[in-house]
């Protein structure tokens, strides 16, 4: 396997892996999430990888296809009222196939995140998880992650 920076010729493969996750979210909250979509179009996804502050990095088998990816978005916090002056790598999304799960994929490209995040002078690497999504929860906790903030919600019902 190598993690290498994706390239337009990634898109497709890259949005039948956005599909999975969308499927994932639509299954575990259907009420929040719609079902057949992904978060991003062909056209969002080439200029994400035209913009130099979210890289997306790939994992590639020995044919070259994609085995799964992970969003990064750069973002600085200067002159803010309240926060410091860091640099965080923000992990939008992280996909393994699902045909390739449990073959350490998840971790390398988490681990590729990361070694970037110390290249560029990040203070932190930081990402959401879906409270139902236990899987990613455990998968994140094992990679060293800890809670920063928590989000809340009470659903109003007629």
């Amino acid at each position: 396997m190598k993690i290498r920076n994706a390239e337009k010729k990634d898109i497709n493969k890259i949005l039948e892996l956005l599909f999975q996750v969308g499927s994932l979210h639509h299954n575990e909250r259907p009420d929040l999430f719609k079902d057949n979509c992904t978060k991003y179009t062909k056209n969002q996804i080439s200029d994400i990888i035209d913009n130099k502050n979210t890289p997306i990095f790939v994992s590639v088998d020995e044919n070259d296809d994609i085995t799964g990816y992970v969003f990064c978005i750069i973002q600085n916090h200067n002159d803010d009222n309240i926060l410091t002056d860091i640099k965080t790598l923000y992990i939008d999304d992280l996909c393994v196939d699902e045909k390739m799960r449990g073959n350490h994929i998840g971790i390398e490209l988490y681990n590729k995140a990361v070694s970037y995040a110390k290249y560029i002078g990040c203070y932190n690497v930081t990402l959401n998880v879906w409270a139902s999504n236990k899987s990613a929860i455990k998968f994140y906790e094992r990679c060293g992650l800890k809670p920063q903030k928590i989000g809340l919600e009470y659903i109003i019902k007629d």
